[in-house]
Order: C-alpha cells, then structure tokens, then sequence
C-alpha cells in the first residue's frame, strides 16, 4: 500500500552517540573497528560544518557537481588539526587518500543498499585486504543526523571476517558482499520509504518492512560473536565516522516524512584513507616502555554499541592484541600464548588443536580459523607454529588458506623462510597469499627483494603482479621506518617503474563484457576485476583500468612520502615516469597516484630542500598537474599542496 498521502512525524532529537575519546582511540578501531570524531574534537570553528552543508545544498539545487573543488571546506575538515591526530595514530603520519574514488557526497532517501565491504581498489577493483591497519574509510557528516535521516549502518566487529572471495564469483568484483541475493532479487531497487513506498508508514518507522527484516536476518543468521548493526546515528553537525575499510556497512533509507527531504538533506562525504608511514619508530627504541596489553573483558559494556564484552574468548583477543600492539609499533605483541616447560608431545597437542580449528567448516566458523590462526603466530614455538599454518596456506579451501596467509602475516619475520618458498609454488593462490603476506610482514632484503621482482615480472596471473606491486611499497615503507632495508628501496623504485614500462591498461570488464561491474568474471587476459570503466567525460581519458599499474603507482606514493634523500639515484627517473603518467595516461586512476606521488615528492621532506631537482620540481608541479584536465583536491591537500596553492593552481588551469 502507498503512503504517499500519509505523513511521518520526525523523531525528536537525542543524546548523540558516544564519542571516541583520545585515550580509547586505537583500542577502540583495533576491537571494533569503528570510531567516531566528535565536531570539537576537530578543532576547526563549528560554523565550518553549516557552510559547507549550506553550499552542498545550494549546489544540489543548481544541479551542479558536488566535490571537494567546489566546496573547498572540505579540505579544511581533512586537514583539520583534530582529525589529522587521530588518523596520524591510526593510518601513520602523512596519510593519503585514494584519489577520485567517490570521494563526494552522497545523500540518503529512499532505498538501502545491500551489506557490503567496499572495493579494496578504486571503482570495484579488487585489491587484497589488510588487516592491519593499512586502509580506512572517513566518512563526514556536514549536519545534524537523526536516526530517521538514514543514517549509514555498519557492522561493528565485522572487520576481521569476510567469505570466500577468490574462487566464490559472487565476490569477484572488489566488494565483498554478505547477501548476494538481495541485490539479484532487485530488493536493492525498491523503494524502502517516500512516495512511491509500497510499506505502511508504521511499518517504515519502526522497522518492520520486508527490507529491514531482510537487513537485520543477514546479520544475525552470520551467528558471529558480538556483531549486531549500528546505525551511526544521532551525531552532531560536524561529526566523523572511521572505520576499517573491511568493515561491513550499507547505506540506509531515511524514514522520516518524504517531503521534508528536498529542504532538510542528509549528506555524507567519503573518502579512503591509507598508510603512507610505519608506525612511529619511538615506541620501539629500547628506552620506550613497552604498550601496556589491553585486558578486554574487563572492559565491559562498549559505550558505542552496547555490546559487553565480559565474555569475549581467545580467539577474538589474539586478533584483538595483535592489531592494538601493531598500530603502536609495527608489530605484533610478545609471544603469550607460550609453550615453554611443555615437552614435544604437549606442544605438539597444543599446535594440532588449533590446526584443526583452522579447517573448522562454514562461514560461523571464520572467527575460530582467523582466531586459531592469530593464536598460532602468538606462539613462543614459531617453527611447530609456521609448520601448522604453512600446511593451512596449501589448503584446497580458501577459506582456510585465508586464515592461515593472515597468520602468518602476524608471525612476522619468522614466516619469511617458509613465504620466499611458497611464493615459488605451482599454485597460484599460494603465490597470491605468499607475496602479500611477504609485504605485510618480512624486512626488506636482497632475498625478498628477489622474489617478489620475479613474480612481478614474471607471474603469469595478474592479481599475483597487482599484489606484488603492492607489497613493493609496503615493504619499502617498512624499511624507511624501521631504518632496517633503507637501502634496498631504490631498487623497489626500479622494479616498479619497470612495470610500468611492461604492464598496459585494459578495456575495463563492464565494458568489455557488457554486464553490470558486480557480475563480470575472469578472462584469459585477466584473473582479477579491475574495476569500472570510468573517464568522467573527459577526451583525454578512456574507460580503461590494470591491477598491476594502479597498485604500482600506489606504492609509488609510499615511496615517493619517505622524500627524495631516501630514493637517491633512481629519484630522476621517478619524476620522469610520474610526470609521463600524468600527461598521457588514459587511466584516471592511475592519473591521479601519479599526480599525488609527485606532489609528495615536491612537499612532503622539508630535508629535501638542498636537492637541486627536487628545488626545480617545485618549480614545475603547477605546469605539470595543469596537464590533466582534472584532479583530485583532496589527494593533492594531503601531499602538502595548500588550499591557497590549489586556488591558484585552478585559476591557472
């Protein structure tokens, strides 16, 4: 039935969420994978928030583009003192933003979307997902959100766990979805609310629609610990939403009256942030005391969701305790989980156990594998420890090859033996979860430096090549922090820009099979979803994409924010390749790394004021940027171009 002709009163306004305080920050995201920024905390004048909301709304009406170019605020909220703080601890110093990745505002109104975790790549390319704190999503609110304004709704908890998404095609494209079905079904397409809902207006308000128990079942039938949905919602003008980008999260329909909605819009700006910087080396000079552990069931009720946590098992507190100890010092927490004055038969026990709990079947099981998993790298025996996990990696199961590249990740260095071979197995999905374990974990030396060369030159698959490239600037990025490698990360510059000597774009999968992104499969030419085609309308650009030399030119930017001194003789031919990038890439994406790798490179190292070409660089990065017919303010913001510099960067172009 219609409700057009019926009227929803608007809930009055409550107590808001419950804010992130500074002290709760990092153990908050490493548990729950959510935090939430309150307007003060930003320390930028409020009055900010109501223009910017007020200038949204003006160019809603005029029907002109809503981006960060067009209502510069927004780069005084990214680069505001308090936010800067906080993403500092969480994502490292000198943080990026993906750019051109629906980095805009997005309103709510009358349909949901599906529970998803975003693309890890731009534009529904598929990228391997870091546990680590590598990659996060902010999400800004210009004004006031009520619970009935469609709040987004997230799945706090959720971060740590997924389904099969290599050899499931539901997930082949880069989203990672809990309910395929709803969108073939089209529930996706109907209307949950406004005048052409088919639900009686009780029903909308209290959510009982066919949707909201379709959204609610999703969750609860995941039979997960702890996760239940949150809608972030109330918050004040002004507030900022983090969260893991592997956290679960839909977008929402508003469910107060229909015709207020022209004049009372709810905006939300997105953006995707991600590491450029290890976490701070001071933390792990032998001076420092070591980062207090966290007891977690002594906590008790989480202030955000309500959820206690008096009972949580450990399974979830070694995942807990690896990623609370790694955003502080780049690595995992001292061996707990001991089997010292154990004899061999005990220990043996101890590691089969949890052996066997990796192979646990069904997608309820995914916290005990992940969970075995983390517990095994915690273990002071790391050769039973590697062994075990190591037999998980060649399992004929993603899902336990899943859990077990994740362990060995978080047992560090001491995996680096045992990767270096696997990632020379027959295998491809061995490979896969080798090189990118390699990257998360291993120093950089000659050895590993070989191996993942070799597989970006030479691997047959080109989700093995994206992965390679990508683990190239996470390894430098390690080395530069941890002055352990430092040397080594010219020749990761090297083997990048010869990727992209090698490497070429590709019609992109919608267009190239002419179906929608989210049912494109595999191709003799490509094992990956590269994403959506996109040139934003511009001659210069094509609807082209390639894994390999987006996640190459991601790197680059790492690379490029350590500063020149770090790069030396390969520094020349870095700025020619980006600079021939930026002038004749037909691949946006691809565009837009290159134009914040550069920019980095001319702005981030004060040190590097006494290098003549770094000096004449600054010289011609205006020039240079001018040559795309787009950019990427909030990307170009963050490399340490002004709000000033851009104004006049824009006049010029």
């Amino acid at each position: 039935m219609s409700n057009n002709n019926k009227k929803i009163v608007s809930s009055p306004e409550l107590a808001t969420l419950s804010y992130t305080t500074p002290e709760r920050l990092v153990q908050d995201f490493a548990c729950r994978g959510i935090v939430i920024l309150s307007p003060d905390s930003l320390d930028i004048p409020l009055e900010t928030h109501e223009r910017i909301y007020q200038q949204e709304k003006q160019a809603m009406n005029d029907r002109k583009p809503i981006t960060p170019s067009s209502i510069p605020d927004v780069l005084t909220v990214i680069n505001s003192p308090g936010l800067v703080r906080a993403c500092d601890q969480l994502v490292g110093k000198n943080w990026a933003i993906v750019p051109f990745t629906h980095n805009a505002s997005f309103t709510s109104g009358s349909n949901d979307q599906h529970w998803h975790k975003d693309d890890n790549g731009p534009y529904n390319s598929r990228k391997q997902r870091h546990h680590q704190s590598i990659q996060i999503e902010m999400l800004y609110y210009p004004q006031a959100v009520r619970e009935d304004m469609g709040p987004t709704a997230t799945i706090p908890y959720s971060h740590y766990w997924t389904f099969n998404h290599e050899e499931d095609h539901d997930n082949f494209a880069g989203a990672d979805h809990l309910d395929f079905n709803y969108q073939l079904s089209r529930m996706e397409a109907q209307p949950v609310s406004g005048p052409n809902s088919k639900y009686e207006i009780e029903d909308i308000v209290n959510r009982r629609t066919e949707h909201d128990i379709r959204m609610k079942s999703a969750v609860t039938d995941l039979n997960w610990p702890l996760v239940d949905s949150l809608e972030a919602a109330p918050l004040r003008a002004g507030s900022i939403v983090l969260y893991s980008h592997n956290t679960f999260h839909r977008g929402n329909h508003r469910r107060d009256d229909w015709e207020t909605w022209k004049d009372n819009p709810r905006f939300m700006w997105r953006f995707w942030l991600y590491r450029t910087n290890e976490p701070p080396i001071r933390i792990r000079e032998s001076n420092e005391k070591s980062v207090p552990s966290v007891d977690w069931p002594s906590l008790g009720i989480d202030p955000l969701t309500g959820v206690d946590l008096s009972s949580v098992d450990d399974d979830l507190t070694a995942v807990w305790n690896y990623h609370y100890h790694w955003i502080h010092t780049g690595k995992g927490q001292p061996s707990t989980n001991g089997t010292a004055g154990e004899n061999e038969v005990e220990r043996k026990k101890k590691v089969d156990l949890l052996a066997n709990q990796i192979t646990k079947k069904g997608n309820s099981a995914e916290p005990a594998r992940i969970g075995a998993a983390y517990r095994l790298a915690n273990m002071d025996d790391t050769n039973l420890a590697i062994e075990a996990l190591g037999q998980a990696l060649y399992n004929e199961r993603e899902s336990v090859r899943r859990a077990a590249t994740y362990g060995l990740a978080a047992a560090g260095p001491s995996a680096t033996e045992f990767l270096l071979a696997a990632a020379q197995s027959q295998i491809k999905w061995v490979r896969k979860a080798s090189i990118y374990a390699l990257g998360d974990a291993s120093h950089l030396n000659e050895s590993v430096l070989e191996v993942i060369i070799n597989c970006l030159e030479n691997d047959p698959s080109v989700y093995v090549r994206s992965v390679a490239a990508g683990a190239l600037g996470c390894l430098g990025r390690r080395a530069a922090g941890t002055n352990d490698g430092q040397s080594l990360i010219p020749q990761c510059l090297e083997a990048l820009i010869q990727s992209l000597e090698r490497e070429e774009n590709r019609l992109a999968m919608d267009r190239a099979q002419q179906r929608s992104i989210k049912f494109v499969r595999p191709t003799d030419d490509c094992d990956v979803c590269e994403g959506n085609g996109i040139d934003f309308g511009r001659d210069r650009f094509k609807p082209v994409r390639s894994a390999v030399r987006e996640n190459v030119l991601w790197s680059m930017v790492i690379l490029c924010s350590q500063g020149a001194e770090v790069i030396e003789n390969i520094l020349e031919p870095t700025i020619k390749t980006l600079k021939t990038v930026i002038e004749t890439d037909e691949n946006v994406i691809c565009v837009g790394f290159a134009m914040d790798a550069l920019a980095r490179l001319a702005n981030i190292q004060s040190t590097s004021e006494n290098i003549p070409m770094v000096n004449q660089l600054k010289k011609d990065l205006v020039n240079i940027l001018k040559s795309s017919p787009i950019h990427s303010w909030e990307a170009l913001v963050r490399s340490g171009l002004s709000r000033e510099a851009l104004a006049e960067f824009e006049a010029k172009a």
